[in-house]
């Protein structure tokens, strides 16, 4: 019996990518010895992606689709399409063809010497990224390798594939603010790293800027890691222990009749300092909490609109 493949791809505002990624990945895993199946995640679009879709899954039997009700975010559209996927293993993909097609024979051939996951990650040499998004990257895996659990390659895409024992766990995951790449390489098992170079985008534009790249690192490290709360105590030890340097100078001037010079300006400069480290602690403890808060609601990390994977796999099974 063949071993399938489900080929998992969130979407957001691709619907001119659509039907060119189908014919990519047809031409590719055609000739392979798998039988295969699409799972588009439309992560809320703007645009015609969901109707792109629909179009594709009433001609390709290969194809289905997840609707979620509005826009989650990323990782929440790739947990939406692995949750609901049945191949023995499982290939997450973007959907704007930077991820070359042309990987899935290696990728497959390492899965079936053993590994458990092959992962992806961009070479240095990216010849469609500029100065400013090579710099954002680095400062963004170093700042998550410092301050975290993990050691994620500069680069590490979305781009991987995981064996069905991996995906079982992944199921059991149902945190607030998942982040795919740290939780792959948190499961552990036995996991393999590709270089490649981006291919160029076939149509639209990066949704990602700078600030949505913060944001995720802050998430990020807050996921897998307690370091920042350990920083932040340490920055209050250290600077309490300066402060007591300040004790000896102030019994020297009473003892020996030193006048201390008084300055508005340097008295104001220590209170705005430690009111603002203060604050920094306070905003550290804060984030914490706010995630605790958050996944004590036990809110479901995604909602299905509409899809059509439920009545095609109960056709299948009879």
């Amino acid at each position: 019996m063949k071993k399938t493949l489900s080929i998992v791809i969130p979407t957001f505002n691709e619907e001119k990518n659509i039907a060119h990624l189908i014919n990519e990945l047809d031409r590719t895993l055609s000739l392979t010895e798998y039988e295969y199946e699409y799972v588009f995640v439309n992560d809320g679009s703007k645009d015609e992606t969901m109707a792109a879709l629909k179009t594709a899954a009433w001609s390709n039997p290969k194809v289905y689709y997840i609707e979620l009700s509005r826009n989650f975010g990323k990782d929440y559209a790739l947990k939406a399409g692995i949750d609901m996927t049945r191949g023995d293993a499982v290939i997450t993909m973007d959907a704007d063809l930077q991820h070359p097609p042309h990987l899935l024979p290696q990728m497959l051939q390492h899965w079936e010497d053993g590994y458990d996951v092959v992962y992806t990650y961009r070479e240095d040499s990216n010849p469609h990224a500029d100065r400013f998004q090579k710099m954002a990257s680095k400062l963004f895996y170093k700042f998550i390798n410092r301050l975290s659990d993990l050691t994620l390659e500069n680069g590490i895409s979305d781009f991987r594939l995981l064996d069905r024992k991996v995906v079982d766990e992944m199921h059991k995951i149902t945190e607030y603010e998942i982040f795919f790449r740290g939780m792959t390489k948190w499961v552990g098992f036995l996991q393999m790293g590709i270089p490649y170079t981006p291919a160029a985008r076939h149509t639209g534009e990066a949704s990602y800027s700078f600030a949505r790249l913060l944001k995720l690192a802050i998430g990020s490290i807050m996921a897998f890691s307690v370091k920042p709360l350990y920083i932040a105590t340490g920055l209050g030890l250290f600077f309490s222990l300066a402060s007591l340097l300040y004790i000896p100078y102030v019994l020297i001037s009473y003892f020996y009749g030193f006048d201390a010079v008084s300055g508005w300006a340097s008295l104001i400069a220590t209170v705005a300092f430690f009111g603002g480290l203060q604050l920094l602690v306070l905003g550290i403890i804060g984030s914490y909490l706010g995630k605790i808060f958050i996944q004590t609601k036990n809110r479901p990390n995604y909602i299905v609109r509409s899809t059509n994977m439920v009545k095609k796999h109960d056709i299948v099974k009879l």
